[in-house]
């Protein structure tokens, strides 16, 4: 499944973005779902050029959902804190999706360090998985909603080159999805390694408002800063 080009969205905000944000879905959704945001991140856009790439995950099995077929990064067993087992092959089948993507940005002349991995849910813990591991410093790690798989593997499978690399994690503290405790653990474990996160919560379920859309602008204009 690495191999493969994955269809996507994109929206660039001039003629000759000179960074790149990949943007991942969460499951059972598409690109489509996050491109609105794109005008809303006006700070950014006035920082820099930029090119914002949703891409669509692939269709698959998903065991939570009674094994119906849905875009996924990977499958998932089970949700809630204590999720017992994680499909390993999977998440690890993703990174070479992302890492796909980024190297096609790459190629079109966006170097790694003004590329931003970002994501909504399963797709923020796609993004935290394989940016933390990648070997290249990138320019920042999102993560909405979301939780870090595979947590316990971290310490040993890391990347020097990511260990500076600006984080940001959000979450809605009445999430009925992916409980709070989830995303103050992938705070907590980063925090305890050395990375430099930045936390937010707001009073909401599994979803974004308004203030967390500011806040992303304004984390993205500062990280993509030139």
């Amino acid at each position: 499944m690495d191999s493969q080009r994955l269809d996507r969205v994109e929206v660039p905000t001039g003629p000759e973005p000179t960074a790149s944000v990949i943007w991942l879905h969460g499951l059972g959704a598409d690109g489509h779902d996050f491109e609105p945001i794109v005008p809303e991140l006006r700070k950014t856009a006035a920082q820099c050029e930029v090119r914002y790439i949703f891409p669509h995950a692939p269709k698959r099995p998903v065991t939570v959902n009674g094994g119906a077929v849905m875009r996924a990064w990977y499958d998932l067993y089970d949700l809630g804190i204590n999720r017992a087992q994680e499909d390993e092959e999977g998440i690890r089948e993703a990174v070479g999706l992302v890492q796909g993507l980024i190297d096609e940005e790459k190629a079109r002349g966006v170097p790694a360090e003004r590329i931003v991995l970002a994501g909504f849910s399963m797709g923020g813990a796609t993004a935290l998985y394989s940016g933390l591991r990648h070997g290249e410093r990138l320019a920042g790690l999102m993560g909405l909603s979301c939780y870090l798989p595979l947590a316990d593997q971290l310490a040993e499978e890391r990347s020097p080159a990511n260990a500076d690399t600006p984080v940001l994690l959000a979450h809605g503290t009445y999430d009925p999805v992916l409980p709070l405790q989830l995303g103050s653990a992938a705070r907590d474990t980063l925090t305890g390694l050395g990375y430099r996160v930045e936390w937010q919560d707001y009073p909401m379920e599994h979803q974004v408002c308004m203030e967390e859309i500011t806040l992303v602008d304004d984390w993205l204009s500062r990280v993509l800063a030139d």
